[in-house]
């Protein structure tokens, strides 16, 4: 049987290679030279491949130098859990590609359009596809949420790399002069900065922040909702009293029971609940707790 899946997947000219996380199948989305770059997909525990279903797709953190792929895998058990197809996607980084943000970027968008490419085989609603994640992992998912260029040559631009909507941790917004990491990008900032970029018709988006952020200043996180909903957008904003950056993240040891990975992808829950993507009340903390 297992045999026949991976004739039929190469048949649709997806690359499948053995799973190496375990409970997610390997794709290749693209290839540049000698670089190989991922998506790590987990089925629903629902899944019927007669159906689609909703797809996050998240983005390690790691100021688009280095980063573990594997950041973001509690969260996508949970919400494969709740109905979700999950997918956990590799990009190139400076300390293995010796690249830069705006190669980053161009990676993000071409891993939401291979999704899209591939809807009907992979099982996937087009239409309700969720960008994700951390730090700078969330600077990319807005990026391809607001950004109109920085799109690979080789990527077919008929096919959107636009997310339905957002879901971002202590994400980078502002590449500017006052922002991060213009060191490394400079003037073209304008080209990458998720918040000089936000137009009418952007996703709903749904931010978590620590009001102790050393990087994301609140008072950015203040003006990117600001701005989203003066241009008609939905972006709702979680701030948590004295967190770090990274305070959301599952940890096996933690004291408090993962209190703040409970609570965000409790919100998380909420937020795709209301966009139609979830049905059903939040679990959690049966979960977790």
């Amino acid at each position: 049987m297992k045999q026949f899946i991976v004739i039929i997947l190469a048949v649709f000219h997806l690359n499948v290679y053995s799973q190496t996380i375990p409970g997610f199948q390997e794709y290749t989305y693209k290839q540049i030279d000698t670089i190989t770059l991922k998506l790590f997909v987990k089925n629903p525990d629902n899944f019927n491949n007669k159906k689609s279903f909703p797809t996050i797709v998240f983005f390690f953190g790691g100021g688009w130098n280095s980063g573990r792929l594997t950041s973001f895998q509690p969260h996508a058990d949970y919400l494969a859990s709740r109905g979700m197809i999950t997918v956990l996607a590799d990009y190139r980084v400076k300390t293995r590609h010796q690249t830069t943000p705006f190669d980053a970027v161009a990676d993000a968008k071409s891993a939401i359009r291979f999704l899209r490419q591939n809807s009907k085989k992979l099982n996937i609603d087009k239409e309700k596809i969720i960008a994700s994640g951390g730090s700078a992992g969330g600077h990319l998912a807005a990026a391809a949420a607001t950004v109109p260029g920085l799109n690979d040559p080789n990527d077919n631009l008929k096919i959107s790399a636009k997310p339905n909507a957002l879901v971002l941790y202590n994400p980078v917004f502002d590449n500017g002069p006052t922002g991060y990491g213009y060191e490394r990008i400079g003037e073209r900032y304008p080209e990458i900065s998720p918040i000089h970029n936000i137009e009418k018709n952007a996703p709903p988006t749904i931010v978590f922040l620590g009001t102790k952020d050393r990087l994301i200043p609140v008072e950015t996180a203040k003006l990117f909702k600001q701005k989203m909903e003066l241009a008609g957008n939905r972006c709702d904003l979680f701030l948590y009293e004295d967190q770090k950056h990274g305070f959301f993240n599952y940890r096996d040891d933690s004291k408090d029971k993962n209190r703040y990975f409970t609570e965000t992808l409790f919100q998380t829950d909420l937020f795709l609940e209301s966009l139609g993507y979830l049905r059903g009340k939040p679990t959690i903390e049966k979960t977790y707790r």
